[in-house]
């Protein structure tokens, strides 16, 4: 993700709260599939997840087998997939994925994607903070977000919290990628640990490492200890 949403910030003088902020935020990430390329929508597999699901090993080109360290392949929910980059990388390397995203045109662009790759991803349009209402039942073994809950508005926060911690597998990991509070003006995008660490009881905030963005950002890994 090279710049924040900006589209948000010229709402944030209309924005309320509640409803009017899921709209807002709805309206924001549609104009951006309408009008271009959405910058957290880069075409390229972060390397905190690769690192993730092929290990650790120094030296290990692309294409070579897993590393130290690599996460088992198990099953997958991404929240917030946008046009299917991740989904498709982690089902290339043997995930069952489910992936969920708000905008309908991210999801159509997603599947052309999974099907020119030849993948099986289970792609689903829909509300991250809603998992009941969509076929995502669980468990998982990883969980990832690419700049998903930061934007999400504060009274919806709980709900994806405890829609995951519902979903999660013994041992399950969310990699989470989020923005400070103060990116963005709509004076409530953005995420901390202590908000994490707050709002999902029964995680382990495991990692913190900053972003590389002109603009404060971090990774955050979380380890669920639930039975």
């Amino acid at each position: 993700m090279d710049t924040p949403n900006t589209a948000r910030d010229a709402d944030a003088d209309r924005i309320g709260s509640g409803p009017d902020q899921e709209e807002a935020v709805l309206r924001a990430l549609e104009e951006y599939y309408r009008t271009g390329k959405p910058p957290w929508d880069s075409g390229v597999t972060p390397p905190e997840l690769v690192a993730l699901v092929k290990g650790h090993a120094e030296g290990r080109e692309e294409g070579d087998g897993e590393g130290d360290g690599a996460l088992p392949p198990g099953r997958a929910l991404e929240l917030g997939c946008g046009t299917g980059t991740n989904a498709i990388y982690l089902a290339r390397h043997g995930w069952e994925v489910v992936a969920v995203d708000l905008v309908g045109r991210a999801i159509e662009q997603a599947r052309e994607k999974a099907d020119a790759a030849g993948v099986a991803v289970r792609l689903l349009h829909g509300d991250a903070t809603r998992l009941d209402e969509l076929d995502a039942s669980g468990p998982y073994d990883l969980f990832f977000d690419l700049s998903c809950f930061c934007g999400i508005p504060p009274h919806r926060r709980d709900a994806y919290a405890a829609g995951l911690t519902s979903r999660a597998a013994p041992g399950a990991r969310l990699l989470m990628f989020g923005y400070g509070p103060g990116v963005l003006d709509d004076k409530f995008s953005g995420v901390t640990a202590d908000e994490l660490r707050a709002r999902f009881a029964g995680w382990e905030l495991a990692d913190i490492t900053p972003g590389t963005n002109p603009f404060p950002t971090f990774w955050f890994t979380l380890r669920y200890g639930g039975a």
